[in-house]
């Protein structure tokens, strides 16, 4: 796909108007830990989200959607949990996949319902993405990603003996923690190339992808691990050329000294500045840091510009009223 020609200024995104905008939506911004994470209720904050990405569309730019799945993830395995007696649990992997369907299918109406409003024919197709990860990863060595309910003491050490999980306390008892390894290739990247060069809108890479690892066969095999979106939504607005990369989170603002009384909202950041706050420890691991990582390695590939502020504002940060604008 072709770059829009032009710089990266905040005042003209460099999404509108023809080139490639990637919108990277965060599990918990769909479903808040205000709400009860009912469907519905992802389903109207879907919407919302989507009447300004449809507004973009309507003005020229191709559009691909990514999207968290964490508190969905823990759903579905909380799920899993409860009906244990009846139904064996999916496995982790599987789990991933399930909500990037019914994730998919939310967005996709509420993409569909936000395009036809806005007076725009366009075709909204969802892609179920595996994203192959390295066995070797040092991420395996170290499990440190929560998943699933707490459980107490007993059951805890059945399930660390009996399936081998690694658990660590958490939230007034024991959690299972899994591997984070980074993504280091998008099996179906060209479906969604191909499905956004003949005019799709397209939502991919749910969840950061099910992740997989090449067997010695050469065949694929799931692997019950989490792979990071932020990193997924670099890595394919890479592979598809996207000028912009719209990462939509729960908090406004990338902060100077954030969760402090004097915590600095930083409108614009050039990659450098970002990569210097980064190395200075200004961003957490567990939080902004892999969304500035993921900004500065999309940045690195081509791309144009990346806004990073809170999903319901998305409007107000792309006419410049809020959210960090990082570019090169």
């Amino acid at each position: 796909m072709t770059r829009a020609a032009g710089g990266g200024a905040a005042a003209a995104p460099a999404g509108a108007g023809g080139g490639t905008t990637v919108a990277c939506l965060g599990g918990n911004a769909l479903a808040p830990r205000a709400g009860r994470g009912s469907f519905a209720e992802q389903l109207s904050r879907a919407r919302r989200a989507c009447a300004p990405l449809a507004a973009r569309v309507r003005d020229g730019a191709r559009l691909l959607v990514v999207f968290g799945n964490g508190p969905q993830v823990g759903d579905e395995l909380l799920r899993g949990h409860a009906a244990r007696g009846e139904v064996p649990p999916l496995p982790l992997d599987a789990c991933v996949a399930s909500t990037q369907g019914s994730m998919g299918y939310a967005l996709e109406l509420a993409l569909r319902a936000e395009l036809a409003a806005a007076g725009t024919a366009v075709p909204v197709s969802s892609v179920l993405t595996l994203v192959r990860v390295d066995p070797d990863d040092p991420a395996f060595g170290a499990p440190d990603k929560p998943v699933g309910p707490p459980y107490g003491d007993a059951e805890a050490e059945r399930l660390r003996r009996e399936r081998g999980w690694v658990v660590a306390r958490a939230d007034g008892g024991w959690r299972r923690v899994v591997p984070s390894p980074r993504p280091v290739e998008l099996v179906d990247a060209a479906a969604a190339g191909a499905l956004l060069a003949a005019g799709h809108v397209v939502v991919a890479g749910g969840g950061g992808g099910v992740p997989v690892a090449r067997q010695p066969d050469g065949s694929l095999a799931g692997v019950e691990a989490v792979v990071d979106k932020d990193r997924t939504a670099a890595l394919l607005g890479r592979a598809v050329g996207a000028d912009e990369l719209l990462d939509l989170t729960t908090v406004d603002f990338v902060y100077r000294g954030f969760g402090t009384p004097g915590a600095e909202p930083l409108p614009r950041l050039t990659a450098a500045e970002a990569r210097a706050l980064h190395a200075a420890g200004e961003f957490a691991p567990g939080s902004m840091g892999p969304k500035v990582e993921a900004a500065l390695d999309f940045l690195a590939g081509g791309g144009r510009s990346v806004l990073v502020t809170a999903l319901p504002r998305l409007a107000e940060a792309l006419r410049g009223e809020v959210g960090t604008r990082i570019v090169p």
